[in-house]
């Protein structure tokens, strides 16, 4: 099986509701979901498993900033197109720069929902959230819209700042096939099948990264327990 039904794919959108419902942590419901996603399309699964052996073995993320290094700045567009940098964000606290793959990836859509939960804890340690896809304005917009997120979602065109950082992959053929129902180069403004590791860096005022998170399997994300501890660490030392 290459592709998806459209039975099966009302059997993903119904495990997401599920798992996006469910008591529990953010992974938890990520695990959830991937034994759900597995049981509808393991070809998928099989080839995200084969995906992240092939990432981990080639360091994937591993030279992306650490904590004691300087946060590279960016200027990106947000999903009204008005550009925003990382110096101006960090103006009053100390901020989360969290990459994400897109709108269609139900595993970040889980993440930023999380997260949205808990922004009156951020907002209440001055602290704030900036999150990076590489598609275009129409689907940040679509994203944001879906998630009630306020925060801003800025576009990394073809990838260049998560590049910048080492964060960026090319998916692969065996992907690339299983995952020609989704309209990559619609979302990107491209046909590179280049996404960004999902990853977490905790800037503190200063510019420098307080704590991150970087995982070449996009099922695991950093929990919003370490997140909002890593971001009242850095406010206590802004």
């Amino acid at each position: 099986m290459t592709s998806l039904s459209p039975a099966d794919t009302e059997r993903l959108r119904s495990a997401f509701q599920r798992c996006r419902d469910m008591d529990g942590t953010l992974n938890e419901q990520l695990r959830a979901y991937a034994d759900a996603s597995r049981e509808v399309f393991p070809a998928y699964g099989e080839a995200v498993d084969r995906l992240v052996v092939r990432l981990a073995g080639n360091g994937g993320g591993e030279t992306a900033p650490r904590p004691g290094d300087p946060m590279p700045p960016f200027m990106l567009p947000d999903e009204s197109g008005r550009l925003v940098t990382l110096p101006t964000l960090l103006e009053n606290g100390p901020v989360a720069v969290m990459f994400f793959r897109g709108h269609w990836c139900p595993y970040c859509r889980l993440n930023v929902r999380a997260v949205v939960q808990s922004l009156d804890r951020i907002e209440a340690m001055g602290a704030r959230i900036v999150a990076i896809v590489p598609e275009t304005q129409e689907y940040t917009r679509q994203l944001k819209a879906d998630a009630g997120a306020p925060f801003p979602i800025l576009t990394d065109l073809d990838n260049g700042y998560a590049l910048s950082l080492n964060l960026a992959i090319w998916l692969g053929a065996e992907i690339q096939n299983l995952l020609s129902y989704q309209d990559m180069a619609k979302f990107h403004g491209n046909d590179g099948w280049m996404l960004p590791i999902p990853a977490v860096f905790v800037v503190g005022r200063d510019g420098i990264v307080k704590a991150r998170f970087v995982d070449p399997d996009f099922r695991k994300r950093m929990e919003i327990d370490d997140l909002l501890a890593a971001l009242e660490s850095a406010s206590v030392g802004r």
